[in-house]
């Protein structure tokens, strides 16, 4: 018997989750040191998924079978392939900045009578949702991928919820502390609940989906339901397959987010620590694109060629309407959070565009998108926390008394306009010239996303970073040692992986052309021959 890796790479964060959580009290040192090395043992492992992953092997590797559920045909069936291993590598990559980046979040606070959270419980947290999210990545038996597609929102409710962020954005006087501190605990709360009710929607018309592809196809299992339709023995009903892909692709849209399903995200950013926002925008969102591409296009073909249009449409919106909101907020946090919901229409957009350019695109703009997103959002909470507060209009002159937090704040903004040389830039290029392939109108309306990006990029660095010093950052420290080693190797990735695309290009391509024929489409072919 072969060494389950899959399932380690998974059980170890969540056997950490509970290790953490059971150092004592007055050991915060140490459970903060637990969940690091938890985290770092997490990554060894995904590199070791990645070594042994052949990019020109079978479509799905690595993979777990076993017996689980057998009255209902539900089976422990883990497998990846290269989209599965570049999201595993992503996650287990970023949770140890995260980890590291919020390593005094949690430490407690005195605010009144009451102390302020426990730090156990934080990092423990965050290692739970970890696990969850790379067995998602790996599960291949619906079933098993919609219990931890789930599960998930419960430690995201309590790192949003009860470890808010507390640095403050529409009070500023000591004297309102008190009640900006109650203000921003409801705030809190109202976040945290959105968020839960908005997926937890999603989540129930899913599980009605999840059922009644049972009653169809008499199992759960990916691998075998998609091939059971390629080969035409298992034939749906037009209706009941475009009913049925409706129900998976909403709860996809909600996690992702993508317009009108995202007013969640703002508000769960703004209200989370920065660690936390970095966890919701560049990891947990992720499983919402990446199981578009695993389940509604390998489980629906037809329904998903049907529904083009109308999710072309939709991506479309959420481009040019986040990037438009993004440009007149005046807390950088939602600002960060619109930015998103504009680039996770990029995203989307390249998923049905159906080129093998937009698609390789769409998966790379995942990587690349949580890696910048990391950058600029991690960067922007050690700005908050030293001045206390999220508006921008509380900054100015930043980059005159700490220069390196400036330089590297404007690295991650570049990357997030997809600035050519910074790795975002491939992954945009490639989803246009794939959607353009395709649906030339859309990929030139969606162009002017990145017009708009620009502008509220520069604007936010503009009116943080440049001008006369304002009093409150007089006194601002640069980038502690700590924070140098979060920041630093996320803008060496950006650099590399915008020279250098290839690692992750040559993992996802294979799986990408899979992915099309599925749905039976071809790139289309140039209408002028290059001369001869």
């Amino acid at each position: 018997m072969s060494f389950p890796l899959l399932t380690a790479t998974a059980v170890l964060p969540a056997l950490g989750a509970i290790a953490t959580a059971a150092v004592p009290a007055a050991r915060r040192a140490a459970a903060k040191w637990l969940a690091l090395i938890v985290s770092l043992a997490t990554l060894v492992l995904a590199a070791v998924v990645v070594v042994r992953f052949d990019p020109g092997g079978d479509r799905y590797q690595l993979t777990e079978s076993h017996a689980w559920i057998k009255d209902f045909g539900v089976r422990y069936e883990l497998g990846v392939d290269g989209i599965a291993v570049a999201m595993i590598a992503l996650t287990a990559l970023l949770i140890p900045f995260i980890i590291l980046a919020g390593w005094h979040d949690a430490d407690p606070v005195e605010t009144g009578s009451k102390r302020w959270r426990p730090t156990q419980g934080y990092f423990a947290l965050i290692l739970a949702v970890e696990a969850m999210v790379i067995i998602s990545f790996e599960a291949t038996d619906v079933f098993l991928f919609y219990i931890f597609f789930e599960a998930m929102l419960i430690p995201m409710y309590f790192l949003i919820g009860g470890f808010g962020d507390r640095a403050h954005g529409s009070y500023r006087s000591a004297a309102t502390a008190a009640r900006g501190e109650e203000a921003a605990s409801t705030q809190r709360s109202y976040a945290a609940v959105k968020f839960l009710l908005y997926n937890l929607v999603g989540g129930l018309i899913m599980l009605a989906a999840v059922i009644g592809l049972y009653v169809v196809a008499g199992n759960f299992s990916l691998t075998q339901i998609a091939e059971a339709r390629a080969n035409g023995t298992l034939d749906m009903a037009t209706n009941t397959e475009r009913w049925l892909f409706l129900g998976f692709f909403f709860a996809f849209a909600v996690k992702a987010p993508l317009w009108p399903l995202h007013t969640w995200l703002p508000n769960a950013m703004q209200e989370s620590t920065a660690p936390v926002a970095v966890l919701i925008t560049a990891v947990v969102d992720k499983v919402g694109t990446f199981a578009m591409l695993r389940f509604c296009l390998q489980l629906f073909p037809e329904a998903s060629t049907w529904a083009t249009p109308a999710i072309l449409v939709l991506a479309l919106i959420s481009i040019i309407y986040g990037a438009l909101l993004a440009v007149g907020q005046r807390d950088i946090k939602r600002l960060v959070a619109y930015a998103s919901i504009s680039h996770f229409g990029f995203i989307v957009l390249g998923i049905f565009a159906m080129t093998s350019q937009g698609q390789s695109g769409a998966t790379l703009y995942m990587v690349n998108h949580g890696i910048s997103t990391a950058a600029l959002m991690l960067v922007a909470g050690f700005l908050i926390s030293r001045r206390g507060s999220r508006l921008i209009a509380d900054y100015g002159g930043v980059q005159k008394v700490a220069p390196v937090l400036a330089g590297t704040f404007l690295i991650g903004g570049l990357a997030t306009l997809s600035l050519p040389g910074l790795a975002p830039f491939v992954s945009e290029f490639l989803v246009l010239v794939g959607t353009f392939a395709r649906y030339p109108v859309v990929g030139i309306i969606a162009t002017f996303g990145i017009v708009l990006a620009a502008l509220y990029t520069l604007v936010l660095y503009q009116r943080t970073m440049t001008g006369p010093v304002k009093a409150e950052v007089e006194g601002m420290a640069d980038l502690r040692v700590r924070e140098l080693v979060v920041v630093a190797p996320l803008i060496v990735l950006l650099i590399f992986l915008g020279v250098y695309p290839k690692p992750v290009t040559d993992i996802v391509n294979p799986a990408v052309k899979q992915t099309l024929s599925d749905v039976e489409k071809k790139d289309p072919q140039p209408e002028v021959e290059a001369a001869k």
